[in-house]
């Protein structure tokens, strides 16, 4: 009787299987001839795989074909062709090479010399995240003013979501005439915050200065803008006019910009033909960036980083750091040890492409990694916003007074 029942269950079981195998195997073909039914499609899907062979063009003209033949919309060339470069582009994978129409060329150029319309602020890509993230505003622009912080993520401009691949287009989209508006919406933390800034003319003027007490030179700027170098030297010669002994130079939120005015300022202060910069291309071929003039500024020196101190930045205080004519203190920087080149094509358009690698005059490797301070000196959890800290509650700029007068 037990076998029998055994038998019965076994018989059941096997029913299951076998029902459930039919249905897969009848789902599978009619799969299979919805997809294949189409001999001219096979036609070409086979082409596609046949010949792994075939270059970039080959496999276009391909796709072209299909879509010539089935898609039911309009097409546009022009968006096809832009289309292609940019996925084609961001198959490198590198979030900082990236390609730049002809409409957004002139905006993008202006905005690398350091004077727009738009709402004043530096972005970077947080390649972790995908995200555009807000390095600073500039200090007194219409973003300052309505409250964008550092940190702040742009998840929307006027409506449409963005991401880190869409930042040539989504700079060119705040930016717009003077007077005009532009809705952002901001990710800070777990909130969600939504702005309205009327655009202005953005003159960007970065080097500011003071006297601190014991006779300290304080210097600040928050990018490597066109002419940035001949503003710190005349901004130190006001001071030093003062009776100033040592300097403070902040580069806190500072993203970079233009390698050359960093090389510049680092030569106001390295000796002559001390090597500033190690520049290291595909082929391992080594240029070699040398301070070609005798020092201007001849006095101790503190560097003030955090983890918004990116690129030329980070070459500047790379430099001064292993030529043992400043310390550093504050916290680790971003890391962003690679250059770009901005070339123009013959129709127009731009292409932003990483070319090179940069070492610091000890072979020291920053890409990803960072420069260390010599004392690190975290800001009190009470700060809020890390662009304007009160002057009691900057830890590290007292840090800094005091190791200046030891």
């Amino acid at each position: 009787m037990e076998e029998k029942k055994r038998y019965k269950v076994y018989r059941t079981i096997m029913l299951i299987v076998l029902v459930a195998f039919v249905t897969f195997l009848l789902t599978s073909i009619g799969f299979y001839q919805y997809f294949v039914k189409g001999d001219s499609l096979n036609k070409y899907l086979t082409l596609m795989t046949s010949d792994e062979s075939q270059d970039i063009s080959q496999t276009l003209d391909t796709y072209r074909a299909v879509i010539d033949k089935y898609y039911l919309g309009d097409i546009d060339e022009e968006s096809l062709k832009e289309g292609a470069i940019q996925g084609y582009i961001e198959g490198l994978g590198d979030p900082y090479t990236e390609y730049i129409s002809k409409e957004d060329m002139e905006d993008y150029l202006e905005n690398t010399m350091g004077n727009f319309v738009g709402i004043g602020i530096y972005m970077i890509e947080d390649t972790k995240t995908n995200q555009i993230m807000v390095l600073s505003p500039i200090k007194g622009s219409p973003a300052e003013r309505a409250g964008i912080q550092p940190g702040d993520y742009i998840i929307s401009v006027n409506g449409e979501p963005c991401t880190a691949d869409d930042m040539t287009v989504i700079s060119t989209k705040i930016k717009g005439e003077e007077g005009s508006t532009v809705k952002l919406q901001i990710l800070r933390g777990e909130k969600t915050l939504d702005f309205e800034i009327t655009r202005e003319n953005i003159i960007v003027n970065p080097v500011e200065g003071e006297v601190l007490e014991n006779n300290i030179g304080y210097i600040e700027f928050s990018s490597f803008d066109e002419n940035t170098a001949e503003e710190f030297k005349t901004k130190f010669e006001e001071l030093q006019a003062q009776g100033i002994t040592s300097l403070i130079i902040d580069l806190r939120n500072n993203g970079g910009g233009i390698v050359d005015e960093a090389l510049q300022i680092a030569g106001y202060i390295a000796d002559k033909d001390s090597i500033l910069l190690y520049e290291v291309d595909k082929d391992n071929k080594e240029t070699i960036e040398k301070n070609e003039s005798d020092p201007i500024i001849n006095m101790p020196i503190i560097i003030l980083t955090n983890e918004n101190t990116a690129s030329s930045s980070e070459i500047l205080a790379g430099a001064l750091k292993d030529l043992g004519k400043a310390r550093i203190v504050g916290t680790k920087t971003y890391g962003k040890g690679v250059i770009q080149q901005i070339l123009t094509l013959p129709d127009g358009s731009g292409l932003k492409i990483t070319t090179e690698k940069y070492l610091t005059p000890n072979r020291t490797e920053i890409n990803e990694i960072g420069i260390e301070p010599d004392e690190t000196v975290e800001l009190p959890e009470s700060v809020e916003n890390i662009l304007n800290v009160e002057r009691s509650q900057d830890t590290q700029l007292q840090k800094a007074i005091e190791m200046l007068t030891e």
